[in-house]
């Protein structure tokens, strides 16, 4: 064969390897091609935007009752607020009127007859509930008015019991139906009995009362305080509010 018929067949080889290539080529191009127009691409769902209606009629709702209120508190009459700010002071007057008169109240002690256990100017509140319920007991602390006297009151502490009999000898010693009274109240011996000088029978309501300062105290041992009826017993000092470095609540004897 000739060297020409030779690189003939050569070239006729290397056309037919290169369009089988191609050929090969194609397909898979096509291939991809309609892979991808079959598998769409994936796509975020779409969420739905909220719509802020409920919202704005809600606020809508809310802005109309408020400019309603504000109608009404335009239309209400003058003389109403005045009927309403008279029927608040009333109700604090009388809620203070009863606190004062039923429960407690503030009374400033004047003198020194009471001294150590309380001083002068001490501010003190006024149990008035308790005796409402319990007997008054010996060596409370309690508070009467001064019977030939318009807005006095004395403060004194208990020392007789109805019913008892109450004598003081010339030595200043107690005696409670006979019996020495076992108490260490006062801050010096008594130097005057005064009507105590002679036993002295309480009667079912009668109290005898006495200062714990008792040489610098007008008490029941002067006639013109004398015995005190239960009906007069105003209250029992509670606790004592000023000083405030001196604040405490009062301690009675048999507590």
């Amino acid at each position: 064969m000739s060297q020409e018929t030779e690189k003939e067949i050569q070239n006729n080889q290397e056309e037919n390897t290169s369009e089988d290539v191609e050929s090969v080529k194609n397909p898979t191009e096509e291939t991809a091609v309609e892979a991808s127009e079959e598998t769409p691409e994936e796509t975020p769902e779409e969420t739905p935007e909220e719509t802020p209606e409920e919202t704005s009629e809600d606020t809508k709702e809310n802005t109309e009752n408020a400019d309603k209120e504000k109608e009404k508190e335009k239309d209400k009459p003058f003389w109403r607020d005045i009927l309403e700010m008279f029927i608040y002071f009333v109700a604090v007057f009388l809620l203070a009127f009863l606190i004062v008169t039923f429960v407690g109240q503030r009374t400033v002690v004047d003198g020194s007859s009471m001294s150590p256990t309380l001083s002068d100017k001490d501010n003190l509140i006024v149990d008035k509930i308790s005796y409402r319920f319990t007997d008054p007991k010996r060596f409370d602390v309690v508070v009467f008015p001064y019977q030939h006297a318009k807005r006095t009151f004395y403060i004194k502490r208990i020392i007789g019991l109805p019913g008892e009999t109450v004598q003081i000898d010339p030595e200043g010693n107690i005696y409670i139906d006979g019996q020495i009274l076992d108490e260490d109240y006062g801050a010096e011996t008594i130097l005057n009995p005064g009507r105590a000088d002679v036993p002295i029978t309480l009667g079912p309501d009668e109290y005898f009362v006495m200062g714990d300062n008792r040489n610098n105290s007008s008490d029941s041992r002067d006639y013109m305080v004398g015995n005190i009826k239960r009906k007069d017993l105003v209250g029992r000092a509670f606790v004592r509010i000023y000083p405030f470095k001196d604040f405490c609540i009062i301690k009675h004897g048999e507590e």
